[in-house]
């Protein structure tokens, strides 16, 4: 359906994330792991990560990458602190994008444990990617709720997105000893903004919630996406970053194009100074970086229900937009002026709600690796030219985590982040 109207828009959204009360912070057993195969692909290709974000103990979802890049589950590893979820029913817990993370030229993973305001950061095993091993104790997020998590180009940096009460950024350097050690001046508030006025933890959602973080390509700037109402759109939060990654005291607040209402995903378009941004209100937004004055166009997908995530394909040179509502992948191209065309829409399991995705290239390949909370499944496409993207398999993991003793919830699950040899 189009959506065009406030009651749609958030009604669309509302339908897709069981109401838990916030859990009490208890520190976690971190790194702990269950196999959930009898071996381990030590010549994979890679590894997929998302999170189980349950409210007793979160866990981290392992998956090789095969050579074809095909899955298979290896194991549950405990990310050292409790998920939860926001006050809505249904799947996308987090109302977010990024609360996985990981870094290939830092060769390290990190997670939001909302329930916990904490983070936590592991090195990865570039021999075997399913081997994570903790890096220093999960940390306070400083504020609540955290959802989102962004490193910069090399993995010396990383970057949390709080979505509760206390909402804001919080940036630490990347230590491989001592773990995520804070960076001074990088604590930054949203709170006392239009949008997240009256926030709660966890927050009501999906509208009037923090989405994500990202670094600009260059690394100069630190960008936050928050969603507001048709009536009241959001805005995007833009903080220069300073050479020893502290932040600029106050934000640059660049609202979306008039249609444009709830930034959601991020992703940076390369080479662009530039970045798209999912919204559910009408399909997705363009930001302008360059410059001293930021703008942005507003897109519409005639039919989208609920768009809320993006990916980039190196190999395409498009982009990749999940959409929860209508469980459907849509293929956009954007050119060297910033103009965007729909290349073309990929229909899923009806009902599986599509939410997390990543791209990762695979001898020379590329895969979307789309997490479809409602069928316990990651999906994935192979995108071996623009327009002609095909689903080659599924890995249902919802048998496998029962057998190994993992809690799965639908509603729970959440993030999607890929790591390559």
């Amino acid at each position: 359906m189009k959506v065009s109207t406030a009651l749609p828009v958030v009604a669309a959204l509302a339908a897709v994330s069981v109401v838990y009360a916030a859990p009490l912070q208890r520190r976690a057993g971190v790194g702990n792991k269950k196999k959930m195969a009898e071996t381990t692909s030590f010549d994979s290709s890679g590894a997929v990560y998302f999170l189980t974000n349950e409210p007793d103990v979160n866990q981290i979802l392992v998956a090789s990458i095969n050579v074809d890049g095909t899955l298979n589950l290896d194991s549950a590893v405990e990310a050292g602190g409790r998920g939860s979820h926001g006050k809505s029913n249904g799947p996308d817990a987090l109302f977010s994008q990024g609360s996985i993370k990981a870094s290939k030229k830092g060769q390290v993973l990190a997670t939001v444990n909302a329930g916990s305001n904490t983070i936590s950061l592991f090195s990865i095993d570039p021999k075997d990617p399913t081997s994570l091993t903790p890096l220093g104790d999960p940390v306070s997020s400083e504020g609540e709720f955290p959802v989102s998590l962004a490193f910069n180009a090399d993995g010396t940096r990383l970057c949390v997105l709080n979505g509760g009460t206390v909402s804001g950024v919080n940036c630490f350097k990347v230590d491989k000893k001592l773990g995520p050690v804070a960076i001074a001046n990088s604590l930054r508030l949203l709170t006392a903004t239009d949008a997240l006025k009256g926030a709660q933890t966890p927050p009501a959602g999906p509208t009037n919630t923090a989405s994500q973080v990202l670094f600009s390509e260059d690394g100069q700037q630190l960008i936050a996406s928050v969603k507001g109402t048709p009536q009241a759109p959001g805005f995007f939060a833009i903080w220069s970053v300073a050479a020893d990654g502290s932040l600029s005291k106050d934000f640059q607040k660049v609202a979306p194009a008039k249609g444009g209402a709830l930034p959601f995903g991020m992703s940076v378009i390369p080479g662009k100074k530039a970045l798209l941004a999912t919204d559910p209100a009408l399909g997705f937004d363009i930001l302008d970086l360059d410059g001293g004055n930021k703008r942005s166009s507003a897109n519409k997908i005639a039919g989208q229900a609920a768009i809320c995530w993006s990916a980039f394909s190196p190999k395409t040179g498009n982009f990749y937009l999940s959409d929860v509502g209508m469980s459907t992948i849509t293929e956009v191209h954007v050119d060297n002026n910033l103009n965007v065309t729909v290349v073309m829409e990929y229909p899923q399991l009806p009902g599986s709600a599509t939410l997390d995705l990543d791209v990762a290239t695979i001898n020379g390949r590329d895969f979307v690796y789309v997490l479809a909370a409602n069928a316990t499944s990651v999906d994935v496409l192979a995108i071996d030219s623009p327009g002609a993207a095909t689903k080659l398999t599924a890995l249902n993991f919802a048998s496998l985590a029962k057998t190994a003793g993992v809690t799965i919830n639908p509603n729970n699950l959440q993030g999607m982040t890929t790591f390559t040899t």
